[in-house]
């Protein structure tokens, strides 16, 4: 294994930016899952990395994604694979997805005005389902 992570051809973090750790993993799998500690919890402080642009740092912070912490880490565990290689990869390859996801600037929303068309079926609508919940009423038999 190279000792950075390669995001791009031009972003690449370093290893010693990562922390890796080996614990046993939840769930089924027997004996295995009680004896080898095979998932692997991966932690990555983003404002500590002076390998990622500043840009793309300011992006990842701003990210609203449950696995980046208010302080700015990265937590990710990997326990899927009865291996703690095949783990070790798949956190890897998720730390790399989402660092790859802030590289993409998002484009502003414009805020528009719904035509008068559009505001006029909103509204026959309404109207129409407003009569056919009110047909629906109590029936009077006087």
């Amino acid at each position: 294994m190279a000792d950075v992570l390669e995001i791009t051809d031009e972003i690449a973090v370093p290893m010693d930016d990562i922390v890796l750790s080996a614990m046993r993993s939840s769930g089924a799998g027997g004996q295995n899952v009680n004896k080898v500690a095979t998932a692997i919890h991966l932690q990555f402080d983003i404002r500590a990395c002076s390998a990622l642009p500043e840009p793309i740092r300011a992006r990842l912070l701003d990210m609203d994604d449950r696995r980046i912490s208010a302080a700015g880490v990265v937590t990710i565990k990997a326990r899927e694979h009865r291996t703690q290689a095949r783990n070790r990869e798949a956190a890897l390859e998720r730390l790399r997805e989402l660092i790859r996801s802030a590289l993409v600037e998002k484009k502003p929303r414009v805020a528009t005005k719904p035509s008068r068309k559009s505001i006029r079926k909103r509204l026959d609508d309404k109207r129409r389902r407003s009569n056919v919940k009110r047909s629906r009423g109590r029936v009077d038999d006087a």
